[in-house]
């Protein structure tokens, strides 16, 4: 994207992304810090570094760190072993999952083990003995927190659902004798100096769909997919991908016979679904960012 499409976009698409109860979510996460040992931080993988939160970094400060690249199922799988490796060279642990389906997660027990290894040696040293590791959950809306958990406790304990701000308050759950999690609100912090990171976590559904105007977001879409992913619309659809961005919305209209009355073409319905079939990976796995541009 160019600078003339990005400034043309940030006029087209204003963002308010930061509600008053996320300002209450990220004192009361200043307050519980005091008494975490490991901070795991969930990400999008197909977005790792738009779905971060800058202010947890400064939060979680000597902090144990484990990241983990949620959805992994849906991000492209050589662009997320470059994101492995980028995350491992700046000192975290790193674990990629699907929480829906479980996969991987049963890997983290062994990373938590050896995130906090110094801390459970530390504790022996002073003859304290099971003592639990306590671990704060933290990442933004929409990114699979409180599914990962209850994947990871083997039950629902949270609320989940597709849509960002789900989890309004703090829990604490107990898995084991050995580890205790506290759930937190997703929190997103409030500017952002790169218009593209907004515009990324729109496309995932980590900012309220009810204040995006979708077919302008489905052409910024429609834009990144025929240049990095060609052929995944044109596939999907069964239409013609070199023609104009916004007739492709009339195609997907026409072949998905979305009609409103008198045979007109749903566009907006258009717009909706190929946003809807991104986001499920209906279009195949597609990652938004990769490791050599954000170096």
């Amino acid at each position: 994207m160019n600078k003339n499409e990005k400034d043309n976009l940030s006029a087209k698409i204003q963002i308010n992304w930061y509600p008053g109860h996320m300002t209450k979510a990220k004192r009361m996460m200043q307050e519980d810090i005091k008494l975490i040992d490991l901070v795991i931080e969930i990400l999008d993988a197909r977005v790792p570094l738009s779905s971060r939160n800058p202010d947890i970094d400064t939060l979680a400060n000597n902090k144990s760190r484990i990241i983990i690249l949620n959805k992994y199922d849906l991000a492209d799988e050589k662009v997320t072993s470059g994101w492995v490796n980028y995350f491992k060279n700046k000192g975290f642990y790193v674990v990629t999952i699907n929480s829906r389906s479980g996969q991987g997660v049963k890997n983290i027990n062994n990373i938590v083990k050896e995130a906090c290894q110094k801390k459970i040696e530390r504790d022996r040293a002073r003859g304290i003995k099971n003592r639990p590791v306590r671990a704060m959950v933290v990442g933004i809306p929409n990114v699979g927190k409180s599914t990962f958990i209850n994947s990871y406790a083997k039950k629902a304990c949270t609320k989940t659902g597709n849509k960002p701000g789900v989890t309004k308050g703090k829990q604490w759950i107990k898995l084991s004798q050995t580890l205790e999690l506290l759930d937190t609100p997703g929190i997103l912090w409030p500017k952002f100096e790169n218009m593209e990171v907004g515009l990324r976590l729109a496309f995932i559904g980590s900012i309220k769909d009810e204040i995006i105007n979708t077919e302008e977001l489905a052409i910024e879409l429609i834009k990144f997919l025929k240049s990095n992913y060609p052929g995944a619309i044109g596939e999907r659809f069964g239409i013609d991908e070199n023609i104009d961005n916004i007739l492709m919305l009339d195609e997907i209209a026409k072949t998905r016979k979305l009609l409103l009355k008198g045979n007109e073409l749903n566009v907006e319905k258009a717009a909706a679904v190929l946003i809807d079939e991104f986001r499920s990976g209906q279009l195949g796995r597609i990652s938004l960012e990769r490791v050599e541009n954000e170096q």
